[in-house]
Order: C-alpha cells, then structure tokens, then sequence
C-alpha cells in the first residue's frame, strides 16, 4: 500500500464538491453567469456583482451562448 499526501495521487476531488465545501465552510461562493441551473435574472446578477467587484471582463474571456 502507497500513501501519498493529501492532494497527490489517487482520486480528485470533483469541482462541484470544491465550490459546495467553500461556501459551506468559509462562505465563499463560486459560481459562473454562464451556470444553466441560474435562471437569467439570477445569471445577470452574477454578471452585475462580478463588474461591480472585479471590473469588466475582456472581450477574449467573454462566454457568448
């Protein structure tokens, strides 16, 4: 049997359980405007929020769809 550090080897942690765990633990929250679960009021928010904290977004990383 070979152990290995947390964070080396074996299995990844899946994405959705990272964001889930953050917001549960320490209150940050991720979330994408482009996240199909949001409806469009709420995706606008997220867009709203993230340009009022962070500025706009350049044109190359802009989500179209």
């Amino acid at each position: 049997m070979r152990w290995f550090p947390r964070g080396y080897g074996g299995e990844r942690t899946p994405p959705e359980d990272i964001k889930r765990e953050g917001w549960r633990d320490q209150g940050v929250l991720v979330v994408s405007d482009a996240d199909p679960r949001l409806t469009w009021p709420e995706r606008e928010l997220v867009r709203q929020l993230g340009t009022k904290l962070y500025g706009q977004r350049s044109t190359r990383e802009k989500r179209h769809g």
